[in-house]
């Protein structure tokens, strides 16, 4: 029980450390919607692990009603877990995250089908994600790892990475900007298969366009030819 305590008590310590709109602990205990849903998750995976898996959902609702954070009890978080503003988080059953890692509001770790077995996201320590992003499917992110806000990231991160893009890519990584074997990571201009239907059926509009033209002017010739 001590150390259960230990445990929230480094929940509410990590906010000063990283929010310097936190002026005291009790506004911090009261108003951060992201310490609640951390405790509510403790609280749940107590009960989860005792295999009380429908007070573990019900706690875990309950938090999800109020704070706007959605965190599955059978979950793996460890120390210092700081939920930044909160509301739309999404963290799936089978995640695991690390010690001093931080996510923005809008996160999802979550899955990318109804495969069984592990099949949500891994964060190892200090790892950062940040607002929009989605990490989906049974990936790792490595130590020190940071994910761009609104990146999509479907493949495992080295340690020491900075992340970005639809897909991510890693940009840095131990301090060092990566060469980009591919195109620039420009992803507001991502692909629109409507317009590309639609200019696809264009082209081959001008080009029966072209061989029905054709076809009338060999007929044309013909008739001359005949008269």
């Amino acid at each position: 029980m001590i150390k259960f305590f230990k445990l929230l008590k480094e929940d509410l310590d990590v906010v000063f450390g990283q929010d310097p709109a936190a002026r005291n602990r009790f506004e911090v205990m009261l108003t951060y919607s992201g310490v609640h849903a951390v405790w509510a998750h403790r609280v749940a995976h107590g009960f989860y692990k005792r295999k009380l898996y429908f007070l573990a959902r019900v706690i875990s609702q309950f938090s999800r009603f109020l704070t706007g954070i959605e965190i599955h009890p059978a979950a793996k978080i460890g120390r210092r877990f700081f939920i930044d503003h909160g509301m739309g988080v999404v963290i799936g059953e089978t995640c695991e995250i690390g010690d001093n890692c931080t996510i923005y509001q809008g996160v999802t770790l979550g899955g990318t089908g109804k495969e069984g077995g592990k099949r949500h996201p891994t964060l190892k320590d200090n790892v950062l994600v940040a607002a929009g992003a989605k990490v989906l499917g049974s990936i790792t992110i490595g130590e020190w790892g940071k994910i761009g806000a609104g990146s999509v990231v479907l493949k495992d991160v080295p340690d020491n990475s900075t992340v970005v893009g639809i897909p991510g890519q890693v940009v840095v990584q131990n301090g060092v900007k990566v060469k980009k074997e591919h195109k620039d990571l420009e992803h507001h201009k991502l692909p629109d298969p409507v317009a590309e239907k639609c200019d696809l059926l264009e082209s081959r509009i001008e080009d029966l366009q072209k061989e029905l033209s054709r076809l009338r002017g060999v007929e044309n010739r013909d008739d001359d030819q005949a008269l």
